[in-house]
């Protein structure tokens, strides 16, 4: 059965899709089936794996209205082990379309339902909102990764996403836990970014991971390839801090990879 993980901050630019596709394809590299699903309109993630929102047929959108099997629309990917529910831009309609359904916020978990006993992990890449569609990913999900710029505006937002996972936990959702804090885009030269990181490991403690995702050529290169940075250049500190990262999130679940 598999553990849904949502990447989720309504903050943008802070590496929420590059965590998705990244730690996706490290938990593949590392021998676990995952399933990535693009729930971000912009469908960052689906292109970033090789595929051409443009020529999709269906995507997230019919399987979250209803109009297509889940499993029929998945895509494989270039990376073994990894295969992924992709989206496209009319995924922006779905939050209008839902908006007066009933039980709405469940969607995507009913969507999703079929394919739990096919993976160990699904990962689910929300859009820079919290929206419809990001309550549905919090719905569907066991856990959430937050991550967070090492920058000065940092916790800006921060507080408010927290509470949402709140209100999801006691009206929607009581099993979704945070999986963790993320601290991304991370330069050591940075005086600010020493601090910002010792100010959310004060303020959070062992909520946040232990890897931290330092800013990377590679890695910012990697999705205009269309590749994750493990089948891009494995052997990049890009690389390196998201199997770090997979490696951190099999031990806290008692999951050996």
């Amino acid at each position: 059965m598999a553990k849904i993980i949502a990447i989720a901050n309504q903050k943008g630019g802070v590496g929420k899709t590059t965590t998705a596709v990244n730690l996706s394809a490290s938990l593949a590299v590392l021998e676990k089936k995952v399933l990535l699903v693009d729930c971000d309109p912009q469908a960052n993630a689906t292109s970033g794996l090789g595929i051409d929102p443009e020529g999709l047929e269906q995507s997230v959108y019919e399987c979250i209205l209803g109009q297509a099997a889940a499993a029929d629309v998945v895509a494989q990917t270039d990376t073994p082990n990894l295969d992924l529910l992709p989206t496209r831009i009319d995924l922006v309609g779905a939050e209008v379309e839902l908006i007066n359904e009933k039980g709405r916020e469940y969607f995507l978990s009913r969507a999703l339902a079929p394919l739990k006993d096919r993976y160990d992990f699904i990962i689910i890449d929300c859009s820079p909102s919290l929206g419809l569609i990001t309550i549905n990913a919090l719905t569907a999900s066991d856990s959430v990764i937050i991550p967070i710029q090492s920058e000065y505006f940092a916790l800006e937002g921060l507080g408010k996403l927290l509470n949402t996972v709140r209100i999801v936990q006691t009206r929607l959702n009581p099993k979704l836990g945070i999986e963790g804090l993320l601290i991304t885009m991370y330069d050591e030269r940075l005086r600010l970014a020493r601090q910002v990181v010792d100010d959310v490991r004060n303020h959070f403690g062992q909520m946040v991971f232990d890897t931290i995702i330092y800013r990377n050529t590679k890695l910012a290169e990697a999705p205009s390839y269309g590749k994750s940075i493990i089948m891009h250049d494995a052997s990049s500190k890009g690389a390196m801090n998201y199997l770090s990262l997979a490696e951190e999130i099999l031990r806290r679940n008692k999951m050996h990879s």
